[in-house]
């Protein structure tokens, strides 16, 4: 089956005039609004449909409008976007009341129908769910047993540590529910396939960028249904890619439907998966049919941005021979309550089976997002230009994370670290913590929700407490730090600036202004710079301590590790207790420079300190630490003077 990648279309807005009163209440002459006035201001009621005066009055300058039509023309719209949204709400209802009488006289139907052949009542199951926990107990030894066979050695030894798994709440599907399940994931499963099969008409190519985006008119012909948007604000991204990677096609089938390699294999976009329960298991060879309910939060990994919340389907099936399509498709659970409106339409991708254990990745992304007005003005472009959470992103991590499992199995040379040599593993070791790391980092920074306690300082400095318990962490109250600024340097400056170990200690505070030495470098894949590093700060009074950095994408994450802690790990032995704070720099890229984001992490040193003092005392540490450090990076980039 040929799937080809290769016109930016939207809905264009209806041209509008004003019908203006004079003062004796006569109305005057209807003008018509010339094109350019109308789709600037289409753009800026989707910004602010409720414009103040002063905003009124610098539209009417650059419009060439005079005030009351820019303020008749503003409350046509919003009654005119209300009247459309009470249209779809009623659309919505009438089909929801259809399908509940439909559901209710199916039920009635099939009641009548249910009955016992020795007491006339009705069937008792317990002999067919003895019959399924038997099956299912034998799953999981045939599904080892297949995957050992199929990569040739013990897939756990090959991906990092998982976190303890959670217990899932038991959700007591119905009959009627898990058919509504499948019937909601299969029309999902065919209209990926379409979106996935096409380009043109479903998909334009947008002008700024060359990306493919949803025709929006071509796209509600194909699939009529409402598409409720819950607010003004609300918006529908679309997004298409395709990449190859370095890994086959059954071993990411396998772990794009295990919640936790999930998170392993996308930690910069994925900072919490589970699965709330499974309806299908599915062919144990492919996996084709797998259907089940799951919940993953996403970051654009700076507290100035919101997180995503999803509740969704995910649909496996294998359309062909050596061709499987995975689609996700929001679903309403009681799981957990998301805090910002996300509705994943049909989204997914598709993966290939290639030569050589690579695998081509189509991906497609539909979903409709509602936290533009909770998102810094710093990442409005990054976001609402759809680079935050479109495919392309999504692709890039997975080829990244492809090439980190790929070498991983290359072996490397002895190294010492201290007085110790490394032993059988080693590398493997180091890139299990490495990852560990990042992904603590990635989801330290999301601090909505998980927090006790958060500040934000006048300088912008984000600043909160928390309670670290979970294995692996520095037990203990941690206090976090976080702040995002534009610089007008290209990004890749700016990240060559922060990899350079030779001017590292002008800037870093735990080399206390002294040179360093990278001990140890494993690449972790084919784009220059990408690796993990062992640096020992070169203080001769102090000979207990190294960092442990990773450099991938647009990050650079590092944490002390006792040397003690190291050689444990370099030795081959289990690094999954070794606790580790993590702290690091995210840059983004911009039109006209670029967006660090600085995030440091600090054990109190006094714990038993009242909360009042300790916040107090925490607060002014860590942001003297944060803005001294930012204002060291500013010097060494020449922007020193830079608010």
């Amino acid at each position: 089956m040929d799937f080809v990648m290769e016109s930016n279309g939207g809905n264009s807005g209806d041209e509008q005039g004003e019908t203006c009163h004079s003062g004796n209440g006569k109305k005057e002459a209807h003008r018509r609004h010339a094109s350019h006035q109308i789709q600037a201001l289409e753009a800026y009621f989707k910004q602010c449909p409720h414009p103040d005066e002063n905003q009124r009055r610098h539209l009417s300058k650059e419009l060439g409008l005079e005030l009351k039509q820019i303020k008749f023309w503003f409350q046509n719209k919003r009654t005119q976007a209300k009247t459309q949204h009470e249209r779809f709400d009623n659309t919505v209802l009438r089909a929801e009341n259809e399908r509940i009488q439909c559901e209710n006289h199916a039920i009635r139907e099939a009641l009548k129908n249910v009955i016992c052949s020795s007491c006339g009542g009705p069937p008792l199951a317990h002999p067919q769910l003895n019959l399924h926990n038997v099956d299912l107990k034998e799953k999981p030894k045939m599904v080892s047993t297949l995957l050992t066979k199929y990569t040739g050695k013990d897939i756990s030894l090959d991906l990092p540590f998982s976190r303890d798994k959670v217990s899932m709440p038991v959700l007591g599907v119905t009959g009627i529910e898990r058919a509504a399940m499948c019937e909601t994931a299969a029309a999902a499963m065919d209209e990926l396939v379409r979106l996935l099969s096409t380009n043109e008409p479903l998909w334009v190519k947008s002008p700024p960028d060359g990306r493919y985006v949803i025709h929006r008119e071509n796209y509600e012909k194909a699939f009529p249904r409402a598409t409720h948007l819950p607010s003004f604000s609300a918006r529908i991204e679309s997004s298409k890619d395709s990449a190859l990677v370095t890994m086959n096609a059954g071993r990411l089938v396998s772990m794009f439907l295990d919640a936790d390699k999930w998170v392993d294999l996308f930690p910069t976009i994925v900072t919490e998966a589970k699965t709330i329960q499974v309806l299908e298991t599915g062919m144990v060879e492919n996996k084709n049919g797998c259907l089940q309910l799951m919940y993953e939060r996403m970051h654009v990994l700076s507290p100035f941005v919101p997180p995503r919340e999803f509740n969704f389907l995910r649909h496996c099936q294998e359309i062909e021979a050596g061709v499987w399509v995975l689609v996700d498709v929001s679903y309403p659970s009681f799981f957990k309550e998301a805090s910002s409106y996300s509705w994943k339409l049909p989204s997914g991708c598709m993966i290939q089976e290639m030569p050589n254990g690579r695998s081509k990745i189509t991906w497609v992304e539909h979903v409709v997002a509602d936290n533009e007005t909770q998102t810094h003005r710093l990442f409005q472009d990054l976001v609402l230009g759809g680079s935050a959470y479109g495919s392309e992103r999504w692709l890039v991590s997975l080829q990244r994370m492809c090439e980190r499992y790929s070498n991983a199995e290359v072996t490397e040379p002895v190294h010492h670290i201290g007085r110790a040599d490394s032993g059988e593993g080693w590398k493997s070791n180091i890139m299990k913590l490495s990852h560990r790391m990042v992904k603590s980092f990635c989801s330290m920074l999301n601090m909505s929700g998980q927090l006790d306690r958060s500040d934000e300082t006048n300088n912008g400095v984000r600043v909160s407490l928390r309670h670290t318990t979970e294995t692996g962490e520095t037990k203990g109250i941690t206090v976090t730090a976080a702040t995002s600024l534009w610089l007008p340097v290209p990004s890749q400056s700016v990240l060559g600036l922060l990899k350079d170990h030779k001017i590292r200690h002008q800037w870093d505070v735990l080399c206390n202004g002294t040179p360093i030495t990278e001990i140890a470098n494993i690449s972790t894949g084919n784009v220059p710079g990408n690796c993990i590093s062992i640096i020992q700060p070169f203080i001769p009074s102090e000979n207990n301590m190294v960092l442990l950095q990773e450099c991938l994408e647009g990050m650079v994450v590092y944490a002390p590790i006792s040397y003690a802690a190291m050689n444990t790990a370099m030795n081959g032995e289990d690094c999954s207790d070794i606790p580790i704070l993590p702290s690091g720099f995210i840059v983004s890229a911009d039109s006209r420079g670029s967006i660090l984001t600085l995030a440091f992490q600090i054990l109190l040193s006094s714990p038993s300190s009242s909360p009042q003092d300790l916040n107090v005392q925490s607060v002014a540490t860590v942001n003297n630490l944060l803005t001294s450090t930012l204002q060291r990076l500013k010097l060494l980039l020449n922007c020193s003077d830079l608010d």
